[in-house]
């Protein structure tokens, strides 16, 4: 079995080379845009929530490996969700990547996103790994501010 280190690389690379969900939804009911201004992420999230459920859910835009792998595995992860429990998975694997205490009692709900718990080796790259989160989070929400890392 490969170490952490290994599967974080893997998997960002594969989700890098081949993102999922990487297209606009014309018929999004929910729409966010993302920018991280310190290494120039720029994303925006299309979702269609139906009864509660996000029905479907992808990116489009441009970043860093880090960033396009994180979004690529968060729609994978989030579609057929309702909105409450994207919103637990959204506020685990924010913790999860910022180090805050008591987010272990997520990583059963995170799956494969676990590899991401690795980001926080690298400070600078913290910021890539939650971008396209906390976008969709206002998306779901419908906050109409560009989200923003800093």
């Amino acid at each position: 079995m490969p170490d952490l280190r290994e599967l974080y690389q893997e998997i960002i690379l594969d989700h890098n080379r081949s993102p999922r969900n990487f297209r606009k939804i014309e018929e999004a009911n929910r729409f966010a845009e993302g920018f991280n201004p310190l290494c120039g992420d720029h994303y925006y999230i299309y979702a269609v929530v139906e009864d509660g459920v996000l029905t479907d859910v992808s990116f489009d835009g441009a970043g860093c490996a880090i960033s396009k792998a994180s979004a690529s595995l968060m729609t994978e992860t989030l579609r057929g969700k309702t909105v409450e429990e994207a919103d637990a998975v959204i506020a685990g694997y924010r913790g999860m990547v910022l180090g805050e205490s008591g987010a272990a009692e997520h990583k059963d709900q995170l799956g494969k996103l676990v590899v991401f718990s690795e980001v926080g080796n690298y400070p600078t790259r913290v910021k890539c790994a939650i971008l396209a989160w906390h976008t969709l989070h206002a998306a779901l929400h419908q906050e109409q501010d560009t989200v923003t890392t800093e």
